[in-house]
């Protein structure tokens, strides 16, 4: 039977939950009725995960599974099942069972109102307040500044694709949260559908602060790739008639000074320090963005995947 759904879930260390998932998968696909698979992607686990997807597969021939020979990301980890799924329409959905199976379908009717790209928002969290929804709310607030796309929960993993629109789209860093806005910019139509969001039945979360500096940079990554690739002049031109402002402003300040407190301008350390911050800040913005057209170049150029496989199951 042709594959018609993938169905794709990224796991870290989720051992205690990942049977159980799996097991609810099966009721909901057999529900759907039409042909199906199933891919884990184990992101370099430590714990007995590996060892009860084998069991799991032995019982459910439609499940797949991708080893990583260690940890890569959440994004590396979406890209590996999203580059091996058959099917014509793709689910992405989180491996700790937060996410509800049951939304699935309602996910799949959305889509076939005509849309693209159906991303899942968990309205009614259960995270813990302050270490992760309060960040998420700064966060998504600051994607849709930035992109102009109007979803309200980017970090939700439960999302259903169109395959021709997600096997397009290349993933880097933490960019798994920007498909929306890539998809957007790429012509897609979008629609977000409220989903159920449980508690974590078992293990812990991976998620840290220091990811919401990682959305920061991606954020300036993507602003310039889509909006400044093809003309980078307009945006370095603009950054450096800013900082070329700014340095008037200090001329003037250092002037001023000059004229009423009777302070040496050539040495004062004010505008030393300030041109001297000025040019190492436009600088590390322009090596950033050189570094990160270089990583393109090295993985698409020669078509490297951004991770390591080290074991497959299921796969022909």
């Amino acid at each position: 039977m042709a594959v018609k759904l993938s169905v794709v879930i990224p796991a870290l260390n989720e051992a205690e939950s990942i049977g159980t998932l799996i097991d609810e998968l099966a009721e909901v696909m057999e529900r759907i009725g039409s042909g199906y698979e199933v891919i884990v992607v184990d992101d370099g686990s430590t714990d007995q995960s590996w060892s009860v997807l084998k069991a799991c597969q032995s019982r459910y021939p439609w499940l797949k599974a991708i080893k990583f020979g260690r940890n890569f990301g959440q994004t590396a980890a979406l890209s590996a099942g999203i580059s091996r799924a058959s099917g014509e329409v793709i689910i992405t959905i989180d491996g700790d069972g937060q996410n509800d199976p049951g939304d699935i379908p309602r996910l799949l009717a959305r889509l076939e109102e005509g849309y693209d790209l159906v991303s899942g928002w968990r309205k009614a969290r259960t995270d813990p307040f302050f270490s992760r929804r309060v960040p998420s709310l700064v966060a998504n607030r600051l994607i849709r500044l930035i992109t102009g796309v109007k979803v309200k929960d980017f970090g939700c993993t439960l999302k259903a694709y169109r395959a021709e629109l997600i096997k397009k789209i290349h993933l880097y860093g933490e960019m798994h949260r920007m498909i929306p806005a890539l998809a957007y910019w790429a012509g897609a139509r979008i629609a977000e559908l409220e989903v159920s969001h449980r508690p974590r039945r078992a293990g812990i979360s991976k998620y840290d602060l220091s990811r919401f500096f990682s959305v920061f940079f991606d954020l300036i990554t993507i602003k310039f790739f889509v909006g400044y690739f093809s003309r980078p002049l307009h945006f370095f031109g603009l950054a450096g008639f800013i900082i070329f402002g700014l340095s008037l402003v200090s001329f003037a300040a250092v002037a001023l000074m000059k004229i009423y407190e009777k302070i040496d301008m050539t040495g004062n350390p004010l505008l030393i320090l300030g041109v001297l911050l000025m040019i190492i800040s436009s600088q590390a913005v322009a090596l950033g963005l050189l570094g990160e057209i270089n990583i393109r170049i090295y993985y698409e150029a020669q078509n490297k995947p951004i991770y390591v496989v080290k074991e497959e199951l299921g796969f022909d």
